[in-house]
């Protein structure tokens, strides 16, 4: 039986994805038969995550989740559907042609997507800086930390992989210090942000600016997840790669 599995860093982001149904081994599976891994953050937890989908039966991989903004034309809430995922030292990634072309024609049904190319960075890039200085070394119109990782399981175990990210912090944005210390372990840690914040009482309207950003891009991909596009049985009747 084929599925599709669907990595994800956070629980919030897993959320968006619909009702889970039964979990095993550490594993979600979603009505319509797509697992879910919650990965945490960073490269090395999304890879164990893809190989562990894999292993489970997942004939095609997603890499699903928030981003930062590159591109400063990109607002919060954004939808990214890259052509490729390239990584810090260049590596570049293609996904998926037809399973993507599939998830654009239903994403731009509702609302606009962006495609280009996504950066994966070893760590978060928080300043407006950095940002502008990715964006013009690589032309990558968004940043996340796992998907190039995941793209490289889908490739090794020769399934289809796509990636669908929105953007929460824009280009423009500056991301508190404080976040970017409580997800340095690989997942949000509250106290560790409570004790940040504490030491730089400055980064609350920064985090409060970023807690509206997050609403509108959760909301994106709540909106994503509503197409049914990631479906195997809908990318299946589409592609010359079949899965279902």
């Amino acid at each position: 039986m084929s599925a599709t599995g669907v990595v994800t860093a956070l629980d919030v982001e897993a959320r968006t994805l619909g009702t889970v149904v039964r979990r095993e081994g550490g594993l979600a599976t979603l009505g319509d038969g797509t697992l879910v891994a919650v990965s945490g953050i960073g490269a090395a937890a999304a890879a164990s995550s893809a190989r562990a989908l894999v292993a489970r039966g997942a004939t095609a991989l997603v890499s699903w989740g928030l981003a930062g903004g590159l591109d400063p034309t990109l607002d919060a809430g954004s939808i990214c559907v890259p052509a490729s995922v390239v990584e810090d030292g260049g590596v570049e990634w293609p996904t998926d042609p037809h399973w993507r072309e599939l998830l654009c024609a239903a994403i731009d049904a509702q609302r606009p997507v962006s495609g280009g190319r996504l950066l994966t960075h070893t760590s978060a890039i928080g300043d407006v800086a950095g940002k502008a200085a990715a964006f013009r070394a690589t032309g990558a119109i968004a940043v996340d930390m796992e998907s190039a990782a995941i793209a490289a399981v889908a490739a090794r175990h020769d399934v289809p992989f796509v990636a669908v990210r929105v953007v929460v912090d824009t280009a423009l944005d500056e991301v508190p210090g404080a976040i970017i210390a409580a997800t340095s372990g690989g997942q949000v840690r509250i106290a560790r942000l409570l004790r940040e914040l504490a030491k730089a009482p400055g980064d609350i309207a920064g985090l409060l600016r970023l807690a509206k950003r997050y609403g509108k891009a959760r909301r994106a991909l709540t909106a994503v997840a509503r197409t049914g596009a990631l479906a195997p049985l809908a990318f299946g009747a589409t592609t010359t790669r079949r899965i279902a």
